[in-house]
Protein backbone atom coordinates (compact mmCIF):
# COMPACT_ATOMS: atom_id res chain seq x y z
CA UNK A 1 0.00 0.00 0.00
CA UNK A 2 1.29 3.46 -0.88
CA UNK A 3 0.49 6.10 1.70
CA UNK A 4 0.38 9.78 0.70
CA UNK A 5 1.65 12.64 2.86
CA UNK A 6 -1.96 13.45 3.73
CA UNK A 7 -2.49 9.80 4.71
CA UNK A 8 0.53 9.85 7.03
CA UNK A 9 -0.65 13.10 8.63
CA UNK A 10 -4.10 11.61 9.22
CA UNK A 11 -2.54 8.46 10.73
CA UNK A 12 -0.41 10.61 13.06
CA UNK A 13 -3.47 12.59 14.21
CA UNK A 14 -5.38 9.37 14.88
CA UNK A 15 -2.46 7.93 16.83
CA UNK A 16 -2.25 11.10 18.89
CA UNK A 17 -5.95 10.95 19.74
CA UNK A 18 -5.68 7.28 20.64
CA UNK A 19 -2.73 8.09 22.88
CA UNK A 20 -4.78 10.61 24.85
CA UNK A 21 -7.76 8.30 25.36
CA UNK A 22 -5.54 5.33 26.27
CA UNK A 23 -3.37 7.15 28.80
CA UNK A 24 -5.42 6.06 31.78
CA UNK A 25 -5.45 2.45 30.60
CA UNK A 26 -1.67 2.53 30.35
CA UNK A 27 -1.44 3.86 33.90
CA UNK A 28 -3.57 0.98 35.20
CA UNK A 29 -1.49 -1.64 33.42
CA UNK A 30 1.67 -0.16 34.89
CA UNK A 31 0.20 0.20 38.40
CA UNK A 32 -1.14 -3.35 38.41
CA UNK A 33 2.29 -4.99 38.46
CA UNK A 34 5.92 -4.13 39.07
CA UNK A 35 6.65 -5.61 35.64
CA UNK A 36 3.97 -3.35 34.15
CA UNK A 37 2.85 -3.21 30.55
CA UNK A 38 2.51 -0.89 27.61
CA UNK A 39 -0.33 0.42 25.48
CA UNK A 40 0.35 1.31 21.84
CA UNK A 41 -2.34 3.31 20.01
CA UNK A 42 -3.07 1.81 16.60
CA UNK A 43 -6.12 3.67 15.30
CA UNK A 44 -8.74 6.20 16.40
CA UNK A 45 -11.50 7.62 14.27
CA UNK A 46 -15.16 8.55 14.16
CA UNK A 47 -17.55 6.03 12.62
CA UNK A 48 -19.22 7.94 9.77
CA UNK A 49 -22.09 5.46 9.52
CA UNK A 50 -22.79 5.62 13.29
CA UNK A 51 -23.08 9.32 14.25
CA UNK A 52 -21.70 10.09 17.71
CA UNK A 53 -19.56 6.93 17.93
CA UNK A 54 -15.82 6.36 17.53
CA UNK A 55 -13.64 3.31 17.06
CA UNK A 56 -10.29 3.15 18.90
CA UNK A 57 -7.79 0.29 18.65
CA UNK A 58 -4.78 -0.27 20.91
CA UNK A 59 -2.23 -3.03 21.40
CA UNK A 60 -1.78 -3.88 25.08
CA UNK A 61 1.48 -5.62 25.97
CA UNK A 62 1.85 -7.36 29.33
CA UNK A 63 5.26 -8.28 30.69
CA UNK A 64 5.52 -11.69 32.37
CA UNK A 65 3.20 -11.55 35.39
CA UNK A 66 1.85 -8.13 34.30
CA UNK A 67 -1.74 -7.14 35.03
CA UNK A 68 -4.12 -4.21 35.28
CA UNK A 69 -6.51 -3.35 38.08
CA UNK A 70 -10.29 -3.84 37.80
CA UNK A 71 -11.90 -1.30 35.47
CA UNK A 72 -14.85 -0.45 33.21
CA UNK A 73 -14.80 0.72 29.62
CA UNK A 74 -17.03 3.22 27.86
CA UNK A 75 -18.90 1.40 25.10
CA UNK A 76 -18.05 -2.12 23.99
CA UNK A 77 -14.66 -3.79 23.61
CA UNK A 78 -13.53 -6.63 21.34
CA UNK A 79 -10.17 -8.15 22.33
CA UNK A 80 -7.98 -10.45 20.21
CA UNK A 81 -4.93 -12.17 21.73
CA UNK A 82 -1.91 -11.48 19.52
CA UNK A 83 0.68 -13.42 21.53
CA UNK A 84 0.97 -15.43 24.71
CA UNK A 85 -1.93 -16.14 27.03
CA UNK A 86 -4.24 -13.60 28.68
CA UNK A 87 -6.40 -14.34 31.75
CA UNK A 88 -9.60 -12.29 31.66
CA UNK A 89 -12.78 -12.11 33.71
CA UNK A 90 -15.72 -9.84 32.93
CA UNK A 91 -18.79 -9.31 35.12
CA UNK A 92 -21.13 -9.98 32.18
CA UNK A 93 -19.44 -12.98 30.57
CA UNK A 94 -18.68 -15.41 33.38
CA UNK A 95 -15.70 -16.66 35.39
CA UNK A 96 -12.03 -16.03 34.63
CA UNK A 97 -10.72 -17.79 31.55
CA UNK A 98 -7.34 -17.99 29.84
CA UNK A 99 -7.31 -16.96 26.17
CA UNK A 100 -4.44 -18.08 23.95
CA UNK A 101 -2.98 -16.56 20.79
CA UNK A 102 -5.69 -16.31 18.12
CA UNK A 103 -8.61 -16.36 20.55
CA UNK A 104 -10.88 -13.41 21.27
CA UNK A 105 -13.37 -12.15 23.80
CA UNK A 106 -15.99 -9.40 24.09
CA UNK A 107 -16.73 -6.94 26.89
CA UNK A 108 -20.25 -5.52 26.69
CA UNK A 109 -20.91 -1.87 27.50
CA UNK A 110 -21.42 -1.26 31.22
CA UNK A 111 -19.66 -4.43 32.37
CA UNK A 112 -16.69 -4.53 34.74
CA UNK A 113 -13.37 -6.06 33.67
CA UNK A 114 -12.46 -7.81 36.94
CA UNK A 115 -9.28 -9.62 35.83
CA UNK A 116 -6.93 -8.66 33.00
CA UNK A 117 -3.47 -10.19 33.21
CA UNK A 118 -0.73 -12.16 31.56
CA UNK A 119 -1.36 -15.81 32.43
CA UNK A 120 2.40 -16.49 32.34
CA UNK A 121 5.08 -15.39 34.78
CA UNK A 122 7.84 -16.19 32.26
CA UNK A 123 6.58 -15.10 28.80
CA UNK A 124 5.15 -11.76 27.58
CA UNK A 125 1.62 -11.51 26.16
CA UNK A 126 -0.25 -8.99 24.02
CA UNK A 127 -3.75 -8.28 22.78
CA UNK A 128 -5.48 -5.96 20.35
CA UNK A 129 -8.36 -4.10 22.05
CA UNK A 130 -10.95 -2.44 19.81
CA UNK A 131 -13.32 0.03 21.51
CA UNK A 132 -16.60 1.36 20.08
CA UNK A 133 -17.76 4.21 22.30
CA UNK A 134 -19.30 7.68 22.29
CA UNK A 135 -17.15 10.36 20.65
CA UNK A 136 -14.78 11.86 23.23
CA UNK A 137 -15.61 9.30 25.93
CA UNK A 138 -13.08 8.39 28.60
CA UNK A 139 -12.45 4.82 27.50
CA UNK A 140 -11.32 3.38 30.83
CA UNK A 141 -12.45 4.06 34.40
CA UNK A 142 -10.74 2.21 37.23
CA UNK A 143 -12.36 0.65 40.29
CA UNK A 144 -11.77 2.51 43.51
Amino acid sequence: MVRTSAGWNRARRMSGAAGVVCGLFLAAVAMGSDSGGAVQPVFAGKLPNVPGKSLTAVVVRYAPGGKSQAHRHAGSVFAYVLSGRIRSENSATGPARVYSTGESFFEPSGSEHLVSENASTTEPASLLAVFVADDGAQLTTFAK
